[in-house]
């Protein structure tokens, strides 16, 4: 049986979380005493766990990336602390694969996460969208969802995310489209909304939206951007994809395999970046829920 260690912060994988147990009752457990395998699908939170059961479980541990930039001694030296219990990596993109091997001989499986279908959706009533939201169908939407700012200070930007260049991207597209408005959710967009309030950018925000919301949001949207540096999925592309949202995106994480050449951009070349939905889409129907698990089921039952 399958035990699944998550942070329990209101974060992507704490919904991974709950939608694997809801989905995979055959072969997992809430209780670690009856596990065979524990599941650290947070990484961090190998420490919370008894040593007891890391020396007497098998040990899969989910690498979402690693940001080099950030990775000082104290990383390493907890990524080496807990690589001795570990017995197989999963990472969820290519790029965090090769990231991993760097630090490791430790077996690595690369498979990305699953994508539910049924939060993240097509919404055809646009119109009526727009005006549950307060929005104007006349502008051009375009939607950044995750943070921008490091939680240190509320200021700093997470670099990582790629605010300053969203910030860019964003200036440019105010010089040309004068009905352009930026539709932002997530916590932590202190940076980017301080900017967008420098530079006069119409802009709307929705804090703590829920999924239904957020998808809501979504289908709001003419373009979402995704600016990353560093990326684990991003779950926009994933999320966008499903919903039919038209999104470009840096080369970061899976965007690649999900979104079309023409939607990957480098930020010389953005301008020349162009959506397809019908691609994206096509793409990420093989990680829907049933069977964007059996990957996850074939790892995890032949251990």
């Amino acid at each position: 049986m399958i035990y699944l260690n998550s942070a329990k912060e209101s974060w992507v994988v704490d919904r991974f979380r709950n939608e694997w147990y809801k989905y995979n009752k055959d072969i997992s457990t809430r209780f670690i005493s009856r596990s065979q395998i524990i599941w650290l699908i947070a990484p961090w939170t190998w420490e919370k766990l008894n040593v007891e059961y890391l020396n007497s479980r098998k040990i899969i541990c989910t690498i979402h990336h690693i940001d080099t930039e950030k990775f000082d001694r104290n990383e390493e030296d907890n990524f080496y602390a807990r690589d001795k219990y570990v017995n197989i990596y999963h990472a969820i993109s290519k790029k965090t694969e090769n990231q991993i091997k760097l630090l490791t001989n430790k077996p690595i499986v690369t498979i990305p996460f699953w994508v539910n279908q049924r939060i993240w959706f097509q919404i055809n009533n646009k119109d009526k969208l727009l005006k549950k939201y307060g929005l104007n169908k006349n502008d051009y939407i375009v939607g950044s969802f995750q943070r921008d700012t490091e939680g240190s200070d509320l200021k700093s930007p997470k670099l990582s995310k790629g605010p300053d260049r969203l910030a860019k991207i964003l200036i440019e597209m105010n010089q040309t489209r004068k009905n352009l408005h930026v539709l932002l959710a997530g916590k932590r967009r202190n940076y980017l909304i301080d900017i967008l309030k420098d530079q006069n950018i119409n802009y709307s925000y929705f804090e703590m939206a829920k999924f239904k919301n957020l998808n809501e949001l979504y289908n709001c949207l003419n373009l979402y951007i995704v600016t990353s540096r560093v990326e684990g999925g991003p779950q926009a592309v994933v999320e966008c994809a499903s919903a039919q949202v038209p999104i470009i995106s840096t080369d970061v994480g899976n965007a690649s395999n999900i979104l079309s050449d023409s939607s990957i951009f480098e930020m010389n070349s953005f301008n020349s970046a162009s959506p397809d939905i019908l691609h994206a889409k096509e793409k990420v129907e093989y990680l829907y829920i049933p069977k964007g698990f059996e990957q996850f089921r074939d790892l995890l039952t032949k251990q």
